[in-house]
């Protein structure tokens, strides 16, 4: 997987918090080829605005067995733990000191693929979940949006950056990520997770 690369923090709200270079660019990249050509991605039906429509992003569940999620109104089983995805949680499962036993990789494949404002806030996911979201590829623009006051941010989330979420961050804030006009690659974002594991 090789070497972790330098952290440097922003000022973000409570319950958030942001490192560029958590993976070196070369291990990066390598991720990143990894996911792209050995992934079974989807692109799913969700529940938006009171209809069925298609995903603008292809999707992938990986997890514990019984890790199964619901997100996007579509129930999902766990796939099993690929060699690569065991050793990137093993790693930020080390940095966030959280045990993470599940992982929703989100595939955006250019500008025009995207997430419309919501918050990890499922019932399996419990009161005060950590999320640990790695990007890989294109940078792309994150926003954060509180729910009492409307006050939104940007944070552009960069090739092997990690977010950190935690404490009321998904009870207090929403955040999306924006579609863009202009030319960007993919990005594959793994946002790292502790479900309720059923019995």
């Amino acid at each position: 997987m090789g070497e972790q690369g330098e952290f440097f923090e922003r000022s973000l709200p409570a319950g958030f918090s942001y490192s560029t270079g958590f993976l070196r660019t070369s291990a990066a990249t390598e991720l990143m080829a990894g996911l792209l050509g050995g992934v079974p991605w989807e692109e799913e039906e969700i529940f938006l605005h009171g209809r069925m429509v298609k995903s603008p992003r292809l999707t992938a569940w990986y997890g514990d067995p019984g890790a199964s999620y619901m997100y996007s109104g579509v129930p999902h089983e766990p796939m099993e733990w690929t060699p690569e995805l065991s050793a990137i949680r093993e790693l930020v499962s080390s940095s966030a000191q959280v045990s993470f036993n599940s992982v929703l990789l989100n595939l955006y494949r250019d500008g025009s693929d995207s997430v419309s404002w919501h918050s990890d806030d499922e019932e399996e996911l419990g009161a005060e979940p950590t999320i640990a979201s790695m990007s890989l590829g294109a940078t792309r623009r994150f926003r954060l949006r509180e729910r009492r006051t409307r006050e939104s941010l940007g944070l552009d989330l960069a090739d092997g950056s990690l977010l950190l979420m935690s404490g009321t961050s998904q009870r207090d804030w929403e955040h999306c990520l924006t579609k863009t006009k202009r030319a960007v690659g993919p990005r594959i974002n793994l946002t790292f997770r502790v479900v309720r594991v059923s019995r």
